[in-house]
């Protein structure tokens, strides 16, 4: 009997134990539940964000320059409308804009590429005027007047709409970001409620699972934050103004035409050497020899356009050559100082790159003596370069380089900009002494 007892009561106390610990497993259980939940949403949410971006990416930064030389080839007759390819660039424009409506969820997007859309049918209807008007000998002018007046405007619309939904898009990248950072606080809080509420059994559990689980999140947030705004920085980077290569070939084309073959060759020779830099075996960071060589080739370029109101002179040193800095960080500066400085003063002027260094870093100063800033403007780029995002589109250049710097290096390296109206203006970039033998063979370098 007393055996009988002691079986139920050990059957009681075995079932009272697997009751307490499905009470305690239950929290658990509904906390993982929840987290689980909520990082799929996140994750869904920021999947259809990217998606969004790298469709709108698909989207060709030379439409313009394409749609434009492609409509120039069939009137001048250099192609048939059979031949031409006119039909598969909208076709291809239109899958893009239709493909990203059903990613946006913000109304501004949404017109946009309602707007988008609306460029690419004016577009359909020039070309099939310019069809009609070639089916007669004597609208040759015409055909030149819808080119020029329209179709050069229309593309280029549609160009900067598309740019304007990446921009914006990314904008709610950021956006998303921050609330994810407060979701994972959230996400916090109530574990720390819930695992205090549990039985003084689990109290070391109920300390130390909370911080297992958040560690990771936390991890994992900081580093998609990190990959965020570095493609973000890439795809701001990748809006650079076709109208460069578009110009540089309209150029060579001219002194082909003039017969000035010695020009020609060194056109073509530095148009290839600057994107041969610019691709450079998609390394990311390079030595200041070869982005100083980039820099050579866009300004021999750019001085056969503006001969008339370019100079230049590169002095660094060659003892600040082989340290590394990130791809594409002067060149961007150089472009700047020639729009911005150069073309805006009359007469012309000159840009100057110099190179100095001292105990923990190394500057390369790019100097122009163009039409500079007034106070007021230079205290805006100033602020527009420590943001988040630039609110002017112009800037875009000087704060992606500074951006990349800086999430290369750290933050006390970057840009510095002094500037006086109708004196010119210098933009000091500075980076660590990294030298290329200590990044890619250390040991040797040791042993020197």
């Amino acid at each position: 009997m007393s055996r009988k007892h002691s079986d139920r009561e050990h059957s009681r106390l075995a079932l009272q134990i697997r009751i307490s610990y499905l009470f305690l497993l239950i929290p658990i259980v509904l906390f993982l539940i929840y987290i689980f939940y909520n990082l799929w949403q996140t994750n869904e949410r920021y999947e259809t964000m990217l998606n969004s971006v790298v469709s709108a990416s698909e989207f060709s930064l030379d439409f313009k320059n394409d749609y434009d030389y492609e409509t120039y080839l069939l009137i001048v007759g250099n192609k048939t409308p059979e031949d031409s390819e006119l039909p598969s660039l909208l076709r291809e424009a239109r899958r893009v804009v239709i493909g990203l409506e059903q990613y946006t969820d913000t109304d501004s997007n949404r017109k946009r590429l309602e707007s988008a859309a609306k460029y690419l049918d004016n577009l359909e209807t020039y070309h099939e005027r310019i069809l009609t008007n070639l089916e007669q000998e004597d609208r040759y002018e015409e055909n030149m007047v819808i080119w020029e007046n329209d179709v050069q405007i229309v593309t280029t619309l549609v160009q900067e709409t598309i740019n304007e939904y990446i921009y914006y898009e990314n904008r709610e990248l950021q956006t998303a970001q921050e609330e994810n950072r407060a979701h994972v606080l959230r996400i916090m809080r109530i574990s720390i409620v819930i695992f205090a509420a549990l039985v003084l059994s689990i109290i070391f559990i109920s300390i130390f699972v909370p911080i297992s689980i958040t560690e990771p999140i936390e991890q994992q947030v900081r580093a998609e934050q990190r990959q965020l705004r570095k493609a973000e920085f890439e795809l701001l980077q990748a809006q650079i103004n076709p109208h460069f290569l578009y110009n540089t070939l309209d150029a060579i084309v001219w002194s082909a035409e003039a017969g000035n073959q010695k020009q020609v060759i060194q056109m073509v020779g530095s148009l290839s050497d600057f994107f041969r830099t610019s691709l450079n075996r998609g390394k990311e960071i390079v030595t200041v020899r070869e982005d100083l060589q980039h820099v050579r080739s866009y300004l021999e370029i750019q001085q056969v356009r503006y001969r008339d109101i370019l100079d230049y002179e590169i002095l660094v040193p060659e003892e600040l050559f082989a340290y590394r800095v990130p791809k594409i960080t002067l060149q961007p500066l150089v472009e700047n100082a020639l729009y911005h400085g150069i073309k805006n003063k009359r007469g012309g002027g000159k840009i100057t790159l110099r190179g100095h260094e001292d105990k923990n870093a190394f500057y390369i100063e790019v100097s122009d003596d163009g039409i500079g800033m007034t106070e007021e403007r230079l205290e805006s780029v100033r602020k527009g370069l420590s943001e988040q995002s630039p609110a002017e589109q112009e800037l875009y250049g000087l704060y992606n380089v500074n951006e990349r710097i800086r999430l290369n290096f750290g933050d006390e390296y970057g840009l510095q900009i002094a500037s006086e109206y109708e004196k010119g203006t210098v933009v000091v970039v500075r980076l660590p002494k990294i030298l290329t033998e200590i990044v890619e063979n250390p040991t040797e370098n040791k042993s020197k």
